[in-house]
C-alpha cells in the first residue's frame, strides 16, 4: 500500500536539498554480491523454489549447536526454548547434536504437538497457561502422547494460579510437576523471595497432588544494561542473590536435600554464557542463538554465525526510482542520495527482517511498506534481475519462522531437505 504523508512528501521532493548543510551527504552503499548468497541462489534455484522461504543453513546451524554446548560447564543441562525454533525437525536434530530431551514450551498447540512426536521429552512451561488451556491439553492427550504428561513442569507466577492447578490435579486425578517462576530483576511477574513465596512453597508441600519441581528465572534485561559503574554486573549478582535466596526457601520447606533434584532453570540466548558454574542454576535455555537473527547480534554471542534468511524472488528490477506523484523530485533525491538510485520490487514482504544481499538495499520509506510486492532501494552499482533472490535476515525467529510454510534445509551447496513448521500460535 502506497503510503504518502506531508511529512514523507517534504523529505521524498525537493525540501531534502534545503537540509543538505545540516546532514551528511549520503555514500554509495551498493557493491559487489556475496559469494555465499550467490551460492544459496543457485541452490535455491536448482530446488524449483520461486516463492519467499526461509533457509536455515545446517552447517551453520551445527557450528553453533557445538558453540553452545561446548560452554556448558559440567553438570550443567540445555533446555531447546521450542518458540525460537518452531519446527519438529529442527528440535528433532538440535536434540540430537546436542544429545538432550529437555524442552521449553509456550503455548497448548505446542505443549500437544511436542507431546505426540517426543513423548520421551521432559517439557517446561515457558510462560504461565491459562488453566483452561491446561485442561484441553489433557483432554487432548492420546495414547501416544500419555506418557509425555507426566514430564510436563507447570509454570506459576501467583498463589492463585496454584489453586487453580491445585483444583485441576484433583479434577484429573494426578500429580503435578510445578515449576515456579521468579522475578530475577526483569519484572515480568511471577515470586520475589518473602512471604508469598513462602506460603506458595508450603502450599504444595501441603498438597499431595502437586510436587515442586524446580524454579525458573530469566533475566533477558541484563545485556541491554549499561556497564557504566558497574550496572550490568550489579544487575546479574542480584539476580543471582534473589535465586539463591528462592532456593534457601526451598531448602527450609522441603529440605536441603530436595534441592539436588529440582530444575533449577535460568538464562536464555542473550546471557547463557554467563553462566560458567551450576551454583545457581543446573540448567540453561536457549533457541534463537542456533539460528541468530538480528536481535541477537551481541558482544556476548559474537561467536555465533546468522544461520537463517529469508529468500524471495526479485518480481521487478528497475533502472531508476520513480516516485507516483513526486517524479520532479526523483532526480534531486539521487543527486542527494546514491542509494536511491535503482529499485526493486520483490515477492512478498513487510517482514520483520534486514535485508543484507545484494548489499546496499534499503526500504523506501515514502512509498512504504508492502506485503505484496516490498519496493526496495540500491545504488547505481546494484546488479540483480528478474526471478534472482534478495536475502534477508529476520529479526527474531519465533514468529518470522511461521511465515513461510516448510523450512528449506541448505547444506554443502544444495538444498538437502524441508522442515515443516508449527502452525502459528501465540
Amino acid at each position: 500500500m502506497l503510503k504518502v504523508s506531508r511529512r514523507n512528501l517534504l523529505l521524498g521532493g525537493a525540501a531534502i536539498v534545503g537540509v543538505s548543510t545540516l546532514m551528511s551527504k549520503p555514500g554509495d552503499k551498493s557493491g559487489p554480491r556475496d559469494p555465499y548468497f550467490l551460492d544459496v541462489q543457485s541452490a535455491l534455484t536448482a530446488a524449483g523454489i520461486a516463492t519467499p522461504t526461509l533457509v536455515i543453513d545446517r552447517a551453520r546451524l551445527n557450528a553453533n549447536i557445538d558453540t553452545l554446548v561446548g560452554h556448558l560447564p559440567d553438570r550443567m543441562g540445555y533446555r531447546i526454548v521450542a518458540k525460537s525454533l518452531p519446527s519438529l525437525s529442527l528440535i528433532e536434530h538440535i536434540r540430537q547434536r546436542a544429545n538432550t530431551d529437555r524442552l521449553m514450551t509456550f503455548n497448548q498447540p505446542m505443549l500437544t504437538a511436542l507431546s505426540e512426536a517426543m513423548p520421551e521429552a521432559s517439557q517446561l512451561l515457558g510462560k504461565p497457561l491459562p488453566v483452561q488451556a491446561a485442561r484441553n491439553y489433557f483432554a487432548a492427550l492420546t495414547e501416544q502422547s500419555a506418557p509425555a504428561a507426566d514430564r510436563v513442569q507447570w509454570l506459576i507466577d501467583s498463589g492463585s494460579r496454584l489453586k487453580q492447578y491445585a483444583d485441576l490435579a484433583a479434577a484429573e486425578d494426578r500429580t503435578l510437576d510445578i515449576n515456579i517462576e521468579l522475578d530475577v530483576g526483569l519484572h515480568r511477574g511471577g515470586f520475589e523471595p518473602g512471604a508469598e513465596l513462602q506460603a506458595t512453597l508450603q502450599a504444595i508441600h501441603d498438597n499431595d497432588r502437586l510436587k515442586l519441581s524446580g524454579f525458573m528465572g530469566y533475566e533477558p534485561h541484563i545485556p541491554a544494561l549499561p556497564t557504566t559503574l558497574g550496572w550490568r554486573d550489579k544487575a546479574l549478582n542480584g539476580a543471582w542473590k534473589k535465586y539463591r535466596a528462592a532456593l534457601d526457601q526451598a531448602a527450609e520447606v522441603f529440605g536441603a536435600d530436595a534441592l539436588q533434584d529440582l530444575t533449577r532453570n535460568a538464562a536464555g540466548s542473550p546471557t547463557y554464557r554467563y553462566y560458567e558454574d551450576t551454583e545457581i542454576a543446573n540448567e540453561i535455555s536457549a533457541g534463537s542463538c542456533l539460528v541468530k537473527p538480528t536481535h541477537f547480534d551481541s558482544e556476548l554471542l559474537e561467536p555465533h554465525l546468522p544461520a537463517s534468511f529469508i529468500a524471495t524472488p526479485v518480481i521487478k528490477s528497475l533502472p531508476t526510482t520513480r516516485m507516483p506523484g513526486l517524479e520532479f523530485a526523483d532526480s534531486a533525491k539521487r543527486a542527494w542520495d546514491p542509494n536511491y538510485n535503482k529499485t526493486v520490487f520483490i515477492y512478498g514482504g513487510h517482514w520483520l527482517a534486514d535485508p543484507v544481499d545484494p548489499p546496499g538495499l534499503s526500504y523506501n520509506s515514502t512509498f512504504g511498506r508492502s506485503s505484496n510486492q516490498e519496493m526496495l532501494n540500491g545504488g547505481p552499482d546494484l546488479e540483480i534481475a528478474a526471478d534472482e533472490f534478495v536475502f534477508f535476515r529476520p529479526h527474531q525467529s519465533e514468529a518470522v519462522f511461521l511465515q513461510f510454510g516448510d523450512i528449506a534445509v541448505y547444506e554443502g551447496g544444495a538444498i538437502v531437505d524441508t522442515w515443516p513448521v508449527f502452525e502459528a500460535s501465540a
